[in-house]
């Protein structure tokens, strides 16, 4: 793969789901962390490099494809209890400003909508770097992560633990390791 200038990179894109990865980490049983993914997903936006204010990003997340690497534990948060898949089988994010935060990190705020509860959130993206691949195919790859409580959506199943406190932790971090293949200038 050959590295291409930031300014080649300005574009459309759509995000490559066999080379990305959306993921979360929450507390379990108050002593450790449960780390999952969500499987199937698609995304695309446009990124401008001279004007980060121009970019927009938007991705789709298939709720039935969560992966903790438990069938339980994966049919439980596909439950009402969690997510409730049946009657909200999507989680969206869409994109309502982008800012430049340096030469490679920029804050993006959008709409991330759970559970049919959409609410505002700000994270951090960092420009990972560009390349051609050997297909021709310009990617670009994008790296970030934020907090959310999980109850402000309307995910607030819980259990009392025995010696105190909670199954299941109300922090979630959510976690995004996105490569995108350019479509268009």
């Amino acid at each position: 793969m050959s590295t291409i200038t930031t300014d080649a990179a300005t574009g459309t894109y759509s995000i490559d789901p066999s080379h990305s990865r959306i993921g979360f980490v929450a507390r379990h049983a108050m002593v450790t962390k449960v780390r999952g993914s969500f499987n199937e997903f698609e995304g695309s936006g446009r990124f401008d490099v001279d004007q980060p204010e121009r970019s927009q990003l938007s991705v789709t997340i298939r709720v039935a494809s969560i992966d903790t690497r438990n069938a339980d534990r994966d049919g439980h948060l596909r439950s009402n209890d969690f997510f409730d898949m049946e009657t909200h089988p999507t989680i969206t994010f869409a994109s309502t400003s982008v800012a430049a935060a340096d030469d490679d990190r920029y804050e993006v705020t959008g709409d991330l909508t759970i559970k049919g509860v959409t609410r505002s959130i700000t994270f951090d993206l960092e420009l990972t770097g560009t390349a051609v691949d050997p297909y021709g195919n310009t990617r670009l790859g994008l790296e970030g992560s934020t907090v959310i409580n999980r109850k402000d959506w309307g995910v607030s199943w819980n259990a009392a633990l025995e010696a105190g406190g909670v199954l299941v932790g109300e922090k979630v971090t959510l976690e995004f390791e996105i490569s995108a293949i350019k479509t268009a200038d």
